[in-house]
């Protein structure tokens, strides 16, 4: 048995390359091998978000507090709220991220492949963030 106490791992800023906003990476566990399940909670200001990204196992998101924006590439932008959701299919191009003027937190959980747990693309586009704002 192995207990991560509250505080005991430190906080990150989401990366420049990966995110546009503020974003605040909290690690909640990395299970040791030959598990592969990696959890995090992500907290968004207003309107930031991830850049398009996949995940190899897929990716669900537990939303816990907040409001945010969820898209799946060729989908439409869907609300996401506190109790919702969401899962990612195995190499389904997505972005998540806070609404304009609201902040959002989510619990993003998701597996390795061959050590690796996503694959970063380009950033969403102001253009494309500002679709949701219509839905």
């Amino acid at each position: 048995m192995q207990i991560k106490r509250s505080g005991s791992q430190g906080s990150n800023r989401g990366p420049a390359d990966w995110f546009t906003g503020a974003v605040r990476i909290d690690p909640l566990f990395e299970a040791p091998d030959p598990a592969r399940v990696r959890g995090a909670s992500v907290t968004f200001e207003p309107s930031a978000r991830t850049a398009w990204h996949t995940h190899p196992l897929g990716q669900t998101l537990i939303v816990t507090s907040g409001l945010g924006w969820a898209q799946r590439s060729g989908g439409s932008v869907e609300e996401i709220r506190p109790g919702d959701v969401v899962w990612f299919a195995p190499g389904e191009k997505h972005w998540h991220g806070a609404t304009p003027t609201t902040a959002m937190t989510h619990i993003a959980i998701q597996e390795a492949l061959g050590g690796k747990a996503v694959d970063w693309m380009e950033k969403v586009s102001d253009e494309q963030y500002q679709r949701g704002a219509g839905s």
